[in-house]
């Protein structure tokens, strides 16, 4: 749904009117946007269903979540280069034997 349709039912949620197709409507219009029936009709079909103040308040955990996966990723990374260096370190002081004898 195209998020037109959701802002314009917050406005007419935080101005304290109710949220009919009638409403939602004149606010897209308002707006500059061609409204477009069965999405209107869908939206409040499905608003009707929801407690938008409730529906606010719940806290939004998934936003959280990816934000730690990054640091995972990063962790890793530095740990790769470190292990390669101590191979190459390895490498290294074996091709320096093989001179020595």
């Amino acid at each position: 749904m195209a998020l037109e349709y959701v802002y314009a039912a917050m406005l007419l949620h935080s101005a304290g009117k109710e949220i009919t197709e009638n409403a939602l409507e004149n606010v897209l219009q308002a707006a500059g946007v061609k409204p477009d029936s069965v999405r209107i009709k869908a939206l409040v079909a499905a608003l009707s269903e929801i407690d938008i103040d409730e529906a606010l308040k719940a806290p939004l955990l998934t936003a959280a979540v990816p934000a730690a996966a990054p640091e995972k990723a990063e962790e890793e990374e530095e740990e790769k280069p470190r292990e390669e260096e101590e191979e190459e370190e390895e490498e290294d002081l074996q091709g320096l034997s093989a001179l020595f004898g």
